[in-house]
């Protein structure tokens, strides 16, 4: 049971929760809804005590555990024995059961036996949710479980949650995948601070949703309507300059006044014109591979393989996880070193790469000083243009560690761009995003003019952005891009 009363919670200056309260009974579901940014991860932080209220109170009844975004380091991880000795610490199952849900969560080449080593974040945060599957709390706070998972293992997983026989409180953009158990939404409203419970699933929430916005926007134009007619008759009575027409003009100003402070105001999706910086001029073909071969044991990710970036152009890398499409990636970087072959890279270019591990971020410093370090843009350029990725007033100055998943990536990618590259590589860059932020970032990456390769398994994120090219892995095939192929995008 987790019980929240007249809750408060700030990040400087900044409101997060506003005196919320809400309950969740033992053994519930729970669908945890919001906007990136709107304090989801904030929320489970609080209740698992990383963080600490401004005031109001949180009971818990029974043992907790978390699984946030990203896992970059964790303590039990680092210091266990093996990856068996961490996923499964209280020895409950046979080794040829964690192997089977290793293989679910796409872990199919990590040793059981072996220490954790230099297992990528993404990685580590599979196996701390397969560590909180197998320990079973009695309460379960999930984070966006199925980020780092293809279209089969998210169904696994959500199909695994369905049936957990205790308290589950869940955040995903999957959550339709495990709809028909969810017994409630509670959903993060960002421009009043609270708390908004909705009973049923989350199909029934969406539904509720929109009605109640729908009442909202007619409620707003009903007040909206009888403050113009209150400010016409306002006018009529200055012709009156008795006392009683004074008294009645103050007295109609102080009520019109008031209704304007408390007309509730609609939330606006309205995006910010963003002016990109012209990327730096490379030659015709910034990027040459040829020939290229890479093996990991008897596996043959790459044989033989050759192409060519041309400037300006955008193309599509598609496969399912597990081809290679990373490998290529960090070729291509320089990264890793390819067997055999080369990659030849034009003596101008300049490759901005981004991927799910937010190398590039500094996590302690502000966003301010992220921008300021790291490109030669003035303050006010600065602030204009975090204001274009939703990072407006005091928040510029909010520390990136403090940032949910998603803010992440709209600011990996606004450094990105800020930064005069002619070359982008992204490698999922939808992972943690919303629809509002794949929108911001989508609009953003529509009007870069560099060369760009992009790996994700959004289909209507790459409908939009338009790619001349795909590349097909495993097949090492290269063809002209046609919406034809947005079925080969999701594929597992």
């Amino acid at each position: 049971m987790i019980s929240v009363k007249d809750l408060t919670f700030t990040h400087g200056k900044k409101i997060i929760f506003d005196s919320i309260s809400f309950n969740i009974g033992n053994g519930q579901k729970i669908g945890l809804v919001g906007p990136n940014g709107a304090g989801k991860s904030t929320l489970f932080r609080l209740l698992t005590g990383q963080e600490q209220p401004r005031s109001g109170k949180i009971t818990l009844d029974g043992t907790i555990t978390m699984v946030p975004q990203e896992v970059r380091s964790d303590p039990a991880l680092e210091l266990a024995k093996n990856v068996r000795s961490f996923i499964d610490p209280d020895n409950k199952k046979d080794d040829y059961e964690l192997l089977q849900i290793m293989d679910n969560m796409e872990l199919f080449n990590v040793d059981i036996y072996k220490k954790v080593g230099n297992l990528s974040g993404g990685q580590k945060t599979k196996l701390a949710i397969i560590r909180a599957l197998v320990i079973e709390p009695e309460i379960l706070l999930l984070d966006e479980p199925t980020n780092f998972l293809d279209t089969k293992g998210k169904t696994w997983v959500m199909d695994f949650l369905s049936e957990y026989p205790k308290t589950l409180v869940l955040v995903s953009h999957d959550l339709a995948l495990i709809d028909s158990v969810i017994d409630k939404i509670i959903a993060i409203n960002p421009h009043t601070k609270k708390m908004e419970e909705y009973k049923g699933n989350y199909t029934k929430y969406k539904e509720l949703k929109v009605e109640q916005e729908k009442h909202l926007e007619r409620k707003i134009k009903v007040k909206a309507q009888q403050i113009k007619t209150m400010e016409k008759s306002l006018k009529t009575l200055y012709k009156y300059k008795s006392d009683k027409g004074v008294r009645q003009r103050v007295q109609l100003s102080k009520r019109i006044e008031k209704m304007k402070d408390t007309l509730p105001t609609l939330p606006t999706n309205k995006l910010i014109s963003l002016t990109l910086p012209t990327p730096a001029w490379t030659g015709e073909l910034p990027i040459r591979v040829i020939n290229v071969s890479k093996k990991y044991d008897e596996n043959q990710v790459l044989q033989d393989f050759s192409f060519s970036l041309v400037r300006g152009e955008k193309v599509a890398l598609v496969g399912p996880n597990g081809a290679g499409k990373s490998t290529l990636i960090k070729i291509v970087i320089g990264q890793i070193m390819a067997d055999a072959g080369e990659v030849t890279r034009d003596e101008k270019v300049k490759i901005g790469y981004y991927s799910q591990e937010f190398e590039a971020l500094d996590m302690e410093s502000t966003l301010m000083e992220t921008l300021l370090d790291l490109t030669t843009q003035s303050e006010n350029t600065i602030r204009s243009f975090l204001a274009g990725f939703m990072f407006v007033g005091e928040r510029v100055f909010q520390s990136v560690r403090s940032l949910s998943g998603g803010e992440k990536t709209r600011l990996a990618i606004a450094l990105l761009l800020l930064q005069n590259y002619n070359v982008l590589i992204l490698d999922e860059p939808t992972t943690y995003l919303d629809v509002m932020s794949q929108r911001i970032i989508l609009e953003a990456l529509k009007k870069y003019t560099g060369a760009m390769i992009i790996v994700s398994h959004t289909e209507d994120f790459i409908k939009e952005l338009k790619p001349n090219r795909v590349i097909f892995l495993p097949e090492q095939k290269i063809d002209h891009w046609i919406d034809g192929y947005l079925d080969r995008v999701s594929e597992v």
